[in-house]
């Protein structure tokens, strides 16, 4: 189907926005273009030349966003998936069909795009692999669309990833070029089975058998219980090599093509699809295998450690997914404020719901900051640096941890503001809350998680590379330090002092309680302390990206969000106090509007430097 030809939905009907209306409607609204928050960190992060070269495809890729995108993702969630056992004429051959809606968001992730392909080989016009940055950016915005098929899209960059890593010459050399390939017909999709029906979280508990071929190949028994991209036509999977020890290290890493290298289906079945709960457009299902064939990757009994890194990749891009649902639910709150009256005022004047937006565009800017400077991080890793990797192993489940989280909250705030309009499911804000449940629960619940920061705190050694990481940053926001390649970041180190201290004050104290979760007695405040120490990773990210783009353009607003994030999230609350943050600043705030110097000082000055 061309783009042409594309399904139409009842979305695409509305009445441009410049129109009036009783029920504001956002369709075709760029969503690139309206969010200034990325504008103003694009240049902060990316190089001016890679910049100018992605300006155009942000151009044409934002109004789609806002229009055909959302339409197809739309219909791909009302007409989900359908598992087909047999032909017509009765032979036994498995597909699954998806709607031709999803086949357009399809192509426009894998052709259009290259999101799966662009860390391995050179995408859009590109002369080499783009940084990470770019890739996560390019999830940020799709998610605002459609979150469902990002998954086999990241599925499918993480597989490439691991195999590239870990497995050998002959299987790398046999699958890399289809694995990266953006044409759909030519192209090899990705995913990862874990998941057994005894062992979810505690993967050491998997039963599926491997035995040894003796040719190369192994055979695989058992069944997985939850196989998201179930059709995909590679999959990295886990199972334990005949006597091997029981456990996790026990544990191999396979990799089970769909179809052998004679052309002949292997033998493994979908069982049935999942009835889920969101991201309905993309099929997750039981798979049962009866002697499947699969290729050993890596070494026997490091499968878990080796599926860890596939695993951490997903689990970044879960988070940075999380921080784009985030942003579309507050830039459909602010439309709706702007555009709607109540008792003869528009929704964005009156005090109280603008302090509910804030409180949607907090966590929002929150999830951006981090989610572009660990991806910053991520690229200084893959260049070999080891502090980078450590600093990486510890942001990884932080930001999962809580983005994903935040997403649950801030997708249901913004249905309330649009009211029972947003409860139904011709507009997004029911669609983007149903989805916005995922996060939490793939690649690691909460919990989980949460034990993972700590782990990485203590046996990858990882803390202390943080917490000097954090400090470096800290020094350029109180004027302490000038980078080398900003050196006006500076200029407000007076006015912006109490804030370096007073996230100095915080580190001190966090890097304490970090400590102390290394005895399993504090195991219970283990995701109040990880919580704590994403709230202080955003304001130090927050307050950097302020310092310099201040130095800039002079807007300071990240600065005041970092504030906020200290004074709001980090420092001791008093449910009956009055915490008045200034009208005029928050509408400013919401409305992406410049925050000046001395405005940004007055608020540090007020909230952090004794006004409280």
């Amino acid at each position: 189907m061309t783009a042409e030809a594309a399904p139409t939905s009842p979305h695409s009907q509305t009445s441009p926005v410049s129109e009036a209306w009783p029920v504001p409607d956002s369709h075709g609204i760029d969503r690139v273009a309206d969010d200034k928050s990325l504008q103003a960190l694009l240049p902060l992060y990316l190089e001016e030349d890679l910049r100018k070269h992605l300006a155009p495809v942000l151009a044409e890729l934002g109004p789609r966003l806002g229009g055909e995108m959302d339409d197809w993702a739309h219909l791909a969630d009302v007409n989900p998936p359908v598992l087909h056992h047999r032909t017509r004429q009765g032979r036994d051959h498995q597909w699954i069909e998806v709607h031709p809606a999803y086949r357009e968001l399809q192509r426009v992730a894998f052709e259009d795009l290259g999101m799966h392909a662009m860390s391995h080989t050179p995408v859009l016009g590109w002369d080499k692999p783009m940084p990470p940055l770019v890739k996560y950016m390019f999830f940020y915005l799709f998610a605002q669309a459609e979150f469902g098929l990002e998954c086999p899209v990241s599925m499918t960059d993480a597989l490439t990833r691991t195999l590239r890593k870990f497995g050998d010459q002959e299987l790398i050399d046999r699958y890399l070029p289809t694995l990266t390939s953006t044409s759909l017909e030519t192209l090899t999709q990705g995913a990862m089975f874990m998941t057994e029906q005894d062992a979810g979280s505690d993967v050491g508990r998997a039963t599926t058998i491997a035995r040894d071929n003796g040719d190369g190949s192994w055979a695989l028994t058992g069944e997985k219980w939850f196989c998201s991209n179930a059709d995909a036509e590679v999959t990295m999977i886990l199972a334990r090599p005949e006597g091997a020890q029981r456990g996790i290290k026990g544990i191999g890493l396979f990799l089970l093509p769909q179809t052998l290298p004679d052309g002949t289906r292997n033998s493994y079945r979908i069982v049935r699809l999942k009835d889920k709960l969101g991201t309905r457009s993309m099929p997750s299902g039981e798979v049962s295998l009866d002697g499947a064939t699969a290729y050993l990757v890596g070494d026997v009994g490091q499968g878990f450690k080796q599926m860890a890194d596939m695993v951490n990749s997903s689990r970044l891009s879960n988070a940075v997914r999380s921080a784009g649902m985030m942003r579309r639910a507050f830039g459909e709150s602010r439309f709706v404020c702007l555009e709607r009256e109540a008792f003869g005022t528009r929704l964005i004047d009156l005090p109280l719901q603008r302090r509910q937006l804030a409180k949607l565009l907090l966590p929002a800017e929150q999830g951006l900051s981090m989610s572009f400077h660990t991806a910053r991080v991520f690229e200084r890793a893959d260049a070999g640096d080891d502090g980078a990797a450590a600093v990486l192993r510890i942001l990884t489940p932080i930001i999962k941890l809580r983005t994903t989280r935040e997403a649950r909250k801030v997708t249901a705030d913004a249905m309330e503001v649009r009211g029972g309009v947003g409860y139904i499911e011709e507009y997004g804000d029911a669609r983007t809350f149903r989805d916005a449940q995922l996060g939490s629960i793939w690649e690691g619940t909460s919990n989980i998680v949460a034990l993972d920061v700590v782990r990485a705190a203590h046996r990858s050694s990882a803390l202390k590379p943080l917490m000097g990481y954090l400090g470096e940053l800290i020094a350029e926001v109180g004027g302490r330090a000038a980078p080398a390649d900003a050196p006006e970041a500076g200029v407000r180190a007076e006015a912006f002092a109490p804030l370096a201290a007073e996230l100095d004050r915080l580190s001190g104290e966090l890097l304490h309680a970090l400590e102390m979760l290394g005895d399993k007695a504090n195991e219970a405040q283990t995701r109040q302390v990880a919580t704590a120490l994403y709230c202080l990773c955003s304001a130090v990210f927050l307050a950097w990206e302020g310092v310099r783009i201040g130095a800039r353009d002079g807007d300071y607003s990240r600065v005041v969000l970092a504030a906020m994030v200290v004074r709001h999230r980090l420092l001791p609350q008093d449910p009956l106090s009055v915490v008045d943050d200034p009208a005029d600043l928050l509408k400013d705030l919401i409305l992406q509007e410049c925050v000046d110097a001395d405005a940004a000082a007055a608020y540090v000055a007020e909230s952090l430097g004794g006004g409280q």
